[in-house]
C-alpha cells in the first residue's frame, strides 16, 4: 500500500489499498474458524432467547411460575424483545460506523449478558418487560457490527455460504433452547418458578464463552484504511497471512497492482449521508432490502414467538414438553442454510434468494389450508413447519447477506441496522403481537389467516428479488458498491 497526499478533500490522505484483495484470495483456514466461533455463535445466543421465551410461554402463564402472564403478555414481551433489538441495532449501528466493529461486538454482548442474567431475577412483569427489552437492544446491535466484520473479513467466492451459515446457527441456540426444556420445565425436576429463571442464567454462561472467544478478533482492516490507520490495516492483514501460510504450508501469491482501489481518508460517516446514499444512489437496493427483511421478519417472529402456545392451546401439548416439538423444527431451520449456502455462491444469488422466498410460501399455504381444516395433530404440524422453514431460514439468511453486500462500505453497518430495524419492527413487532391474540381466541381459522398473511409477504419479497436482486456472488464487496470514500487513481510512491 502507497499513500500520497491529495489537496482540498478536507478529510485526508488518499491511498491505494490491495487489502480488500488480499483478504479475499486467502485460501479457507483455521484462522476463518476462529472468526466465524468467535463472531457466527452469537445467533446461537440468539436462537436460545427466542426458543427459551417461545417454549415458555405458556409455563410464564401458570399460577406459581413468578409472573402468571397472560397469553396477550406472552406476545407483548415478544415484541418488547423485538423493539429493543431494533433500536439497539439502530444505535449500535451508528456507533458501529464511528468506532469500529470490534469495539461494538464486544459491547453489545456485554450489554446481552447483563440484561438475560437479570431476567432471570423477575418478579413481576414490568421487570421482565424491561430486561427483555435490553436483551433485544444488545441482539440488534450485535447484528450491525457482526454482518459488517463477518463479511469484510471473508473470502468473497465463500461469502455467501458462510453468512448463510452463521446466520442459520440461530436454530443450534433454537435446538439447545428447546431440549433444555424439557428438563427445566419439567416440574419433577425444578420447582416451576425455578426452571425458566435457570434457563436465562445458562444462556448467560454461553454469552460469557463466546466474550472470550471473541477477544481474539481483530478490527475490520477496511474500516481501519477508511478511518486512517492504514499501517494497523497493514499489519492485521500481515499477520492474518502469516497465519495462514504457517498453518496450511503455502505460499501465498502477490496481489497484482490492478486490483488495488483508491481509497481517501476521512471522519465518520453522517447519517443523513447514509440516508441520501441509500434513497437517492440506491433506491431500488433499499426497496429490495425492505421487501425482504418484512417478509421474513414477520413469519418468524410471529410463528416461534407463539409457537408453544399454539402448540398447548390447540393441541393440548403440555408446557413441560413444548421444547419437544421445537427440536426438529430449529434442525430443519438449520440444515436449510448450510445445505442450500453453497448454491448461494454458485447458482446465484438471485435464483436462490427468490427460490427460497417463493417455495416457502408456497408451502405455507398448504400447511395452513391444513391446519385450517384441522388436519393436523402436534407431530404432523411440526413436519410441515419443518418443510416451510428448511426454505425460508435460507432465505432469512440471505437477507442479512443482501443488505450487508450491496451497500457501500461506510454505509454498510447502518444500512444492516436500518433494514433490520424498519423491516423487524413492521414485521416482529406486529407479527407477535398480531399472532398473540389469534392464538387467544382459539380458532383454527384465526390463527390460518396469520399464516396465509405470512404467506403473502414471503411471495412478495421473492418476487421482489427476481425484479431487483443484485447478482453479488463471487464478487470484491467494493465491486459490488463503490466506497463512498473512493478516489480517483493516485500516484505511488
Amino acid at each position: 500500500m502507497t499513500t500520497t497526499p491529495q489537496q482540498g478533500t478536507g478529510d485526508g490522505r488518499t491511498l491505494r489499498s490491495n487489502l480488500p484483495a488480499r483478504l479475499d484470495r486467502l485460501p479457507w483456514s483455521s484462522w476463518h474458524l476462529t472468526v466465524l466461533i468467535g463472531l457466527g455463535t452469537v445467533w446461537i445466543l440468539d436462537g436460545l432467547e427466542v426458543t427459551i421465551v417461545g417454549a415458555l410461554g405458556d409455563r410464564l402463564t401458570e399460577s406459581g411460575s413468578g409472573l402468571e402472564l397472560s397469553a396477550s403478555q406472552v406476545g407483548q414481551a415478544a415484541a418488547i424483545y423485538v423493539a429493543g433489538a431494533c433500536l439497539g441495532a439502530l444505535f449500535f449501528g451508528q456507533l458501529t460506523e464511528k468506532y469500529g466493529r470490534r469495539k461494538l461486538f464486544m459491547i453489545t454482548l456485554g450489554l446481552y449478558l447483563a440484561a438475560t442474567v437479570l431476567t432471570a431475577f423477575s418478579m413481576n412483569p414490568l421487570f421482565f418487560f424491561v430486561c427483555r427489552f435490553f436483551t433485544g437492544a444488545g441482539i440488534g446491535g450485535e447484528y450491525a457490527a457482526i454482518n459488517s466484520a463477518i463479511d469484510e473479513l471473508m473470502p468473497a467466492r465463500l461469502r455467501g455460504r458462510i453468512d448463510l451459515m452463521i446466520n442459520g446457527s440461530y436454530w443450534l441456540g433454537a435446538a439447545v433452547g428447546a431440549a433444555l426444556t424439557l428438563v427445566l420445565l419439567d416440574t419433577d425436576i425444578l420447582p416451576a418458578d425455578v426452571g425458566w429463571r435457570l434457563a436465562f442464567g445458562l444462556g448467560a454462561v454461553l454469552g460469557l464463552v463466546i466474550l472470550l472467544v471473541r477477544r481474539n478478533v481483530p478490527e475490520s482492516p477496511r474500516w481501519l484504511t477508511i478511518h486512517g490507520k492504514h499501517e494497523e490495516a497493514e499489519g492485521i492483514v500481515d499477520h492474518i497471512e502469516h497465519v495462514v501460510e504457517h498453518q496450511d504450508k503455502l505460499t501465498l501469491e502477490p496481489v497484482p497492482d490492478e486490483k488495488s482501489i483508491a481509497i481517501r481518508e476521512r471522519g465518520p460517516v453522517k447519517v443523513f449521508e447514509i440516508i441520501r446514499t441509500m434513497l437517492r444512489t440506491y433506491p431500488s437496493r433499499s426497496a429490495l432490502g425492505l421487501g425482504l427483511f418484512v417478509g421474513q421478519a414477520f413469519l418468524y417472529n410471529a410463528v416461534f414467538f407463539t409457537q408453544g402456545l399454539v402448540l398447548t392451546k390447540f393441541f393440548d401439548v403440555g408446557s413441560g414438553t413444548a421444547g419437544l416439538y421445537i427440536i426438529p423444527l430449529a434442525v430443519g431451520n438449520f440444515l436449510g442454510p448450510v445445505l442450500l449456502g453453497p448454491f448461494f455462491d454458485t447458482v446465484g444469488r438471485r435464483m436462490m434468494i427468490t427460490l427460497s422466498y417463493v417455495v416457502s410460501s408456497i408451502a405455507l399455504i398448504f400447511t395452513a389450508v391444513l391446519f385450517q381444516q384441522e388436519v393436523f395433530g402436534a407431530a404432523t404440524l411440526t413436519v410441515a413447519w419443518s418443510i416451510v422453514f428448511f426454505f425460508a431460514s435460507a432465505g432469512a439468511s440471505s437477507a442479512y447477506l443482501t443488505v450487508s453486500e450491496i451497500f457501500p462500505m461506510e454505509t454498510r453497518a447502518m444500512a444492516i441496522a436500518f433494514f433490520y430495524a424498519v423491516g423487524t419492527g413492521l414485521g416482529g413487532i406486529i407479527g407477535p403481537l398480531l399472532f398473540g391474540r389469534l392464538v387467544e381466541t382459539e380458532s383454527f381459522d384465526a390463527v390460518a389467516g396469520g399464516y396465509y398473511l405470512g404467506a403473502g409477504l414471503m411471495l412478495v419479497a421473492g418476487l421482489l428479488e427476481w425484479w431487483l436482486g443484485v447478482d453479488a456472488e463471487n464478487r470484491n464487496l467494493e465491486d459490488i458498491a463503490s466506497p463512498i470514500s473512493s478516489a480517483g487513481p493516485t500516484v505511488s510512491s
